[in-house]
């Protein structure tokens, strides 16, 4: 879950969250999916924490693999 700060000027009531009212200067959890519904109208929510990036890294994983010894024949 994501948090969000209301910054709005007065309580809200917020159905997304159960019709909840939610108060000035108050953080309050959200779906990660709702973050960005949320922060994009900066006068009323501020983001606080965003979701948490839950694709894999795009970095490979691959067990690193050791070289065998060489051998001089001389």
């Amino acid at each position: 879950m994501a948090r969000v700060r209301y910054v709005g000027p007065e309580p809200v009531s917020v159905p997304e969250l159960g019709g909840r009212e939610v108060q000035p200067d108050e953080i309050v959890e959200v779906p990660d999916e709702r973050f960005e519904g949320y922060v994009c109208q900066p006068k009323n929510w501020e983001g606080i924490e965003e979701p948490k990036d839950e694709k894999p890294s795009a970095k490979k994983s691959t067990p690193a693999v050791k070289a065998a010894p060489s051998s001089k024949e001389g």
